[in-house]
C-alpha cells in the first residue's frame, strides 16, 4: 500500500520545532535550577535565560532590559491592554471631555486583542475599532479620526494572521505619538518572517511568540520601551524584575533563544524561497481553477501566507477533503477554528459572507518544498472541482 503523502501548510497556526531548537532543548533538559536561586544550579539557569534575552533583544533592535518573558503572545497582548487600567491611563476617556477613544485598535486583530479591548469597553473605557480597506490595510485617516487627547493606547498588528497583510507600523506609531498616545503592535506573525527593528519603528510595545518561529509552545516575549509606564498583568513575585511574576520557563526561554538565533541565520534566504513558492501557488491556482479571489494586499504581505476564496465552495469542506489527501491548511485563525461563523477579518475587509465562507489560508514554512507546492496545486484543483459539483449555488463551470 502506497504511503500517504503528508504536507503541512498551516504554519501560521503553529510551526514544528526547528531541529537545532529540539537539539538544544534536549541538551539542557536536566537544567532544573530556579533562575532566581543564588546557588550554582540557579546561577546556571540564570545565565542561559539572560543569554536568550540578549539574543532576542539584538534580533529586534532592543536593549536586553526591554525584554520580558511571558507565557504566550496572547498574554503579552493582554498585558499591554491591561496597562490602560493603571495610572496615568486609568481615567482615559471615562466621562472626560475632549476628543479621542481611550483605546484604538482595528477590526482585524487577533481575538486576544479584540476580546481584551471589549473587556475594557465593558469596564467603561471608550474603545474604537478602526476598519480596513478591501486589501486589509488600515486607513491612516480613520486612525486620525478616532485619536485625540484622551487616547492612551493604539494597538495595531504588524502582519495579519489570516491574510499576511503588513501594516505601515512606523507611520501608524508616529500618528499615535503625535497625539500623545502609546503604540503597541502584535508582531507574532511578523517577527522572524520579516525584518523588525523596534527602534526604527519607534513602537512602545511589541509582542512575539516562540511557536510561530519554530520554537516551543508556552513562551513569548513582550518588548516594552525603556521609560514607558507599564502595569504587570501577573503579580506576586520578583521575577522579570517585578514585571511578570512566576518562575521563568527556563527550557522554553532557551528554546526561544535558539529559535531566534536560527531565524537570524535563515530568514533572509527563506524569504526568497517563500516568494517563489507563493508566486507558483497563485499561478497554479489561477491556471487551473476558475472563480477565485486572492485576499489581502498582494505586495505588502508576508510571503509565507496565501489566503484564497473559491466561489461556491465551503472552506470547511475544502479543508476536510485536503486533509484526506494528507494536506493541512486552515480556514482562518486557529483560535477561531471552533466557530462556523465567517472570518471577522475577511468580513471587515468587505468580503461577502459567502466568499468569506469559501476561503482557506495556506501558510508555508522552512520545510516546505517545491514538490509539495505542486502536490497542493494538483489536489486543490481536484478538491474544488469535487466540492463545486456538490454545490447547489455554484453557477460557474466545473
Amino acid at each position: 500500500m502506497k504511503e500517504q503523502k503528508m504536507v503541512y501548510l498551516d504554519h501560521n497556526a503553529t510551526t514544528p520545532l526547528h531541529p537545532e531548537v529540539k537539539k538544544t532543548m534536549c541538551e539542557v533538559m536536566e537544567e532544573f535550577g530556579n533562575p532566581s536561586s543564588l546557588h550554582t544550579f540557579g546561577r546556571s539557569a540564570r545565565t542561559m535565560v539572560e543569554e536568550a534575552r540578549n539574543r532576542i533583544a539584538e534580533f529586534i533592535g532592543a536593549s536586553y532590559d526591554e525584554i520580558i518573558f511571558v507565557g504566550s503572545g496572547s498574554e503579552a497582548n493582554n498585558t499591554v491592554l491591561q496597562t490602560l487600567t493603571c495610572t496615568p491611563y486609568s481615567t482615559c476617556n471615562i466621562g472626560a471631555p475632549g476628543k479621542g477613544a481611550a483605546v484604538i485598535t482595528t477590526a482585524i486583530e487577533h481575538p486576544c486583542i479584540l476580546e481584551a479591548a471589549k473587556c475594557l469597553r465593558d469596564r467603561g473605557s471608550q474603545v474604537a475599532f478602526v476598519g480596513v480597506g478591501s486589501d486589509g490595510k488600515v486607513n491612516e485617516d480613520d486612525v486620525r479620526a478616532a485619536i485625540g487627547e484622551n487616547t492612551g493606547l493604539v494597538s495595531i498588528m504588524m502582519a495579519n494572521n489570516e491574510t499576511g497583510t503588513i501594516q505601515d507600523i512606523k507611520r501608524l506609531a508616529e500618528i499615535a505619538h503625535e497625539n500623545g498616545a502609546l503604540f503597541h503592535t502584535d508582531g507574532v506573525q511578523a517577527v522572524g518572517k520579516i525584518p523588525v527593528n523596534v527602534k526604527d519603528l519607534d513602537v512602545d510595545f511589541l509582542s512575539l511568540s516562540a511557536h510561530k518561529i519554530y520554537g516551543p509552545k508556552g513562551i513569548g516575549v513582550l518588548y516594552i520601551k525603556k521609560g514607558v509606564t507599564y502595569c504587570p498583568l501577573i503579580r506576586g513575585g520578583h521575577q522579570e524584575k517585578g514585571r511578570r511574576a512566576g518562575t521563568e520557563n527556563t527550557l522554553g526561554i532557551i528554546g526561544l533563544g535558539k529559535a531566534i538565533e536560527m531565524r537570524s541565520l535563515e530568514m533572509e534566504s527563506e524569504e526568497i524561497k517563500m516568494r517563489k513558492f507563493r508566486d507558483r501557488l497563485k499561478q497554479g491556482i489561477t491556471d487551473n481553477i476558475p472563480d477565485v479571489k486572492f485576499i489581502g494586499h498582494q505586495e505588502d504581505c508576508v510571503q509565507t501566507t496565501l489566503n484564497v476564496s473559491f466561489e461556491g465552495a465551503e472552506g470547511e469542506a475544502i479543508l476536510l477533503y485536503l486533509d484526506l489527501e494528507g494536506i493541512a491548511v486552515s480556514t482562518g485563525s486557529a483560535c477561531a477554528s471552533g466557530s462556523l461563523d465567517p472570518s471577522h477579518v475577511l468580513l471587515a475587509m468587505g468580503l461577502p459572507a459567502e466568499l468569506a465562507h469559501g476561503s482557506i489560508r495556506i501558510s508555508m514554512g522552512r520545510q516546505t518544498t517545491a514538490d509539495e507546492i505542486e502536490y497542493m496545486i494538483e489536489k486543490l484543483t481536484s478538491t474544488i472541482h469535487r466540492v463545486r459539483q456538490m454545490s447547489t449555488v455554484y453557477q460557474g463551470r466545473n
